[in-house]
């Protein structure tokens, strides 16, 4: 059965009325993936947490990014409006059970309902957007949703320094309650009835063991870089060869089945997979870099905290001025070179952080991070717009899932690979010159090759961009077969 149908239209008024709805929620998930850190030393004593506090974060980024290619491949099941607002629903009541906690496991066991909530707004708010908007506008609406996000990235410190000083920790949750409803209204008011694919079954098993496949990945990659586990730990070892051979079954099984959760096919499609690898290479590289800075200005710098989160806002505020920009220019010029130079720029930044030095002040790091954002700021929107115009409008869901998906992927493995380089180096170094490996030279040499890293992943990036080619309007629609679609009544 065929796929063919267009996206319903929206009008030219009503698509910025939707778009300025999806970016309310792209704002609010968001911002409570930045807001919570901030309050982690206060939950941490006042619901006597100890190092369990870390399970408070790990928890919903396990289930976001476990549950994304689910939500997306669901979404083109039963509705996109419909998978939006039942996201919205339950990112608000897990927000209100957050703020209610009384004890540590009570408050991971909440945001995990947090969690499933935000992982059906990240996967599903680009591509109502990309539903909403022609091919020749879409470069520009997704550039204006990545601004959003990196507004929502650099607000949420500072949101969450000011919710705490007044009303303490709970408040960081109770914020998102009545704006969630607002959104709530907004959503059921103003989005348009989306097209469904009927007349196919969920794939029970292939989404089962891509979430735990997934989360056991994960989950070895957050554990492997700390102390108290290291590489050779053996539970460490457990859960990535688990999730391994767990991922490799999920595609072993997607290959033999007739409706998959996620055709293979997909990646068929060179513009699509070469605009999602290479978002992979530069989200790795921004993981790392977000794991690495603060310890090189409040370590080695000697920077207080608050002048420390002031220094580091330099790159959100630069991306959320880029990506309009460059969302604008990827309606005018091809993807293929807007996006391949956003990451030669980006890389040129991450080379000139190679070089740092303990002597440095703020405008050394300022001016550097500038520089990387502003070169993903110009890759980014153009990139996803790519993907998306490239996406048959059947699988557009989960192909914007993936995105979403390869975006926290690459967080959490530039964590675990920063943390690997950078210590294994300073390791080495200490040795050799019977030092600690806390010492100045030490740390400053495992930071240098961990940046040398990140420049090489995002030159590999560039170069995967370049070989995408060209993608024009929404020809993809015309690839392989799918389920009949039809309209859902408002």
């Amino acid at each position: 059965m065929s796929s063919s149908a267009a996206p319903i239209e929206s009008s030219a008024s009503n698509k910025w009325m939707i778009l300025s709805t999806v970016v309310t929620g792209t704002f609010m998930s968001t911002l409570d993936s930045s807001i919570v850190n901030i309050a982690l030393p206060t939950i941490r004593r006042e619901l006597g947490a100890g190092d369990s506090v870390e399970w408070i974060i790990l928890s919903y980024l396990l289930t976001t990014t476990s549950t994304l290619l689910i939500m997306g491949k669901l979404s083109d099941w039963l509705g996109r409006r419909e998978m939006y607002i039942t996201g919205f629903s339950v990112f608000v009541l897990g927000s209100l059970l957050c703020g209610l906690a009384q004890n540590i496991w009570a408050l991971v066991g909440f945001r995990i309902i947090q969690g499933l909530g935000a992982s059906m707004i990240f996967a599903i708010g680009p591509a109502i957007v990309s539903d909403a908007f022609s091919p020749q506008e879409r470069g520009r609406a997704l550039g204006l949703t990545g601004s959003v996000v990196a507004a929502g990235s650099s607000a949420g410190p500072v949101i969450g320094g000011l919710l705490l000083g007044q009303f303490g920790w709970s408040s960081i949750f109770f914020v998102n309650v009545p704006i969630g409803l607002i959104a709530i209204w907004r959503a059921a008011t103003i989005l348009p009835p989306s097209r469904k694919v009927i007349g196919q079954r969920f794939d029970i098993v292939g989404a089962g063991l891509f979430l735990l496949g997934v989360t056991s990945l994960l989950t070895g990659l957050d554990f492997g870089p700390e102390p108290r586990y290291g590489w050779d730990n053996s539970l460490v070892i457990g859960l990535l060869s688990t999730g391994v051979l767990l991922l490799v079954a999920f595609l072993l099984w997607e290959l033999r089945q007739k409706e998959p959760m996620l055709k293979l096919g997909l990646f068929t499609i060179r513009p699509y997979t070469a605009a999602i690898l290479a978002a992979f290479c530069g989200f790795v590289a921004s993981g790392s870099n977000i794991f690495v800075m603060p310890f090189f200005l409040q370590q080695l710098l000697g920077l207080p905290p608050a002048t420390a989160g002031l220094v580091l806002l330099a790159g959100p505020l630069t991306l959320s001025v880029v990506a309009p920009l460059g969302g604008y220019l990827s309606d005018k010029i091809s993807a293929r070179w807007i996006s391949s130079a956003g990451l030669l720029i980006t890389a040129s930044g991450y080379f000139a952080f190679s070089m740092l030095q303990a002597d440095w002040d703020w405008h050394d790091v300022v001016w550097r991070s500038s520089l990387v954002s502003l070169g993903f700021g110009l890759f980014q929107s153009p990139n996803s717009s790519s993907a998306l115009n490239a996406a048959p409008l059947s699988e557009r869901g989960i192909a914007s899932s993936m995105i979403a998906f390869m975006r926290n992927l690459g967080f959490v493995v530039g964590i675990a690979l920063a943390a690997a380089v950078w210590y294994s180096t300073r390791n080495r170094y200490a040795l050799a010159n019977n030092v600690a490996p806390e010492a100045t030279p030490a740390q400053i040499l495992g930071m240098h090759y961990a940046y040398l890293v990140m420049t090489g992943l995002v030159l590999l990036g560039a170069l995967i961009s370049l070989t995408r080619g060209t993608t024009s309007g929404n020809s993809a629609q015309t690839n392989f077969p799918e389920g009949s679609v039809s309209s859902v009544a408002s």
